[in-house]
């Protein structure tokens, strides 16, 4: 299902030069930017397609009169189907779809009479995201695989309730092999809090078929990339503070999250299509990456979760907003934990292609 790029070998001898640079005594440099000089060592050849749609299974919120706009339709009360009541004279009610501190989104690429369907992550809770696709009255036999943009909990929550719904096994799940990585969020003044951590076990025995990959991969007909772990280029995107990982030796500072990964698609004539989980890698490091794997300067849009939201974020929220109105998407929708603040700046800074996301929501992008 999966292939790789020929320039695998280049990127990990960079990486492990970085990663033998991090396990020494200076905490700091597992913050340090990665060298990215000149073009890809192989770019990345996608296959355009002629429509791609992404519609929101789970995000931080479902706003049911939150009105459709450029790109993005909402879901409508009358399409979701009502739940029993007995309150009501009628003994019925429309329910509207389940919000939560999470994300996935389904991902489906049309070209020519080739459709293929793909679900990037499934949200925090075992039931929001199983719950959200058959209010919607999505056909789960239509999704061919499963793709996690990192290992956190608020991003693997659904996967045992997913595979319930699927009700058969050999499901392809792609990840990063850090996404099994053992966790803690280390916060000044505050007990350290432990992550939950995926095991491997029980997504075997729900019948998931697992994938790992750390590098470039191409998936359906050479038309879907995941980008495997993102070059950190920039000065001002240096991970997540705090983020501890559990090794031999104890808890050590993990603010890369190395397993941080994003999807993308090309849509003939437009450019490139970048969905993002949470983003710890940075939205800039993130687009750039795959802009440069693909050897393209063509940024159509950038959706998911930004990670800029909280005090430790917030002195990046200006660097970056600058830095992606340089990139100059179509479209820009940034949802889950990219946080008010951010979303104020960049609705004030990119008018045009800031569109606010709500569970349930799907953008379609056409070919030019």
């Amino acid at each position: 299902m999966c292939t790789g790029s020929r320039g695998d070998h280049a990127r990990h001898d960079a990486y492990a030069r970085h990663d033998a640079h991090a396990r020494h005594d200076d905490p700091a440099a597992a913050t340090l930017p990665r060298p990215a000089d000149g073009a890809a060592v192989d770019p990345v050849r996608l296959e355009p397609v002629d429509e791609v749609v992404i519609t929101t299974l789970v995000d931080n919120s479902f706003d049911m009169l939150l009105a459709d706009l450029g790109p993005a339709r909402r879901a409508r009360r009358a399409s979701i189907p009502p739940v029993d009541a007995p309150q009501y004279e009628e003994g019925t009610t429309t329910p509207g779809l389940l919000a939560e501190h999470g994300f996935a989104a389904l991902v489906t690429l049309h070209r020519g009479e080739t459709s293929h369907t793909v679900l990037f992550d499934t949200g925090i809770s075992p039931d929001g995201l199983s719950t959200n696709l058959r209010r919607l009255d999505i056909d789960v036999a239509s999704i061919e695989a499963v793709i996690l943009s990192h290992g956190h909990f608020d991003h693997t929550g659904g996967l045992c309730g997913l595979a319930r719904l699927y009700g058969r096994s050999g499901l392809p799940l792609t990840l990063h092999p850090a996404a099994w990585t053992r966790r803690r969020l280390r916060i000044p003044g505050a007990e350290p809090m432990e992550l939950p951590t995926l095991s491997r076990r029980s997504l075997e025995g729900e019948g998931f078929s697992l994938v790992e990959r750390r590098y470039p991969s191409v998936l359906l007909d050479g038309a879907l990339l995941i980008t495997g772990e993102i070059d950190r280029t920039t000065e001002f995107e240096q991970g997540l503070p705090g983020h501890e990982a559990a090794g031999a030796d104890g808890w050590r500072p993990d603010p890369l999250v190395l397993d941080d990964q994003a999807l993308v698609v090309e849509v003939r004539g437009r450019g490139i299509v970048v969905l993002t989980g949470c983003g710890h890698a940075g939205a800039v490091n993130i687009c750039r990456h795959a802009l440069r794997l693909c050897g393209t300067s063509q940024l159509c849009a950038l959706l998911g979760g930004l990670h800029l939201t909280g005090a430790a974020f917030e002195p990046i929220i200006e660097p970056t907003v600058s830095a992606l109105g340089e990139l100059a998407p179509e479209l820009v929708v940034p949802a889950h934990c990219t946080g008010w603040k951010a979303q104020h700046r960049l609705a004030g800074a990119l008018p045009e292609a800031f569109v606010p996301n709500a569970v349930g929501t799907s953008y379609t992008l056409r070919a030019a």
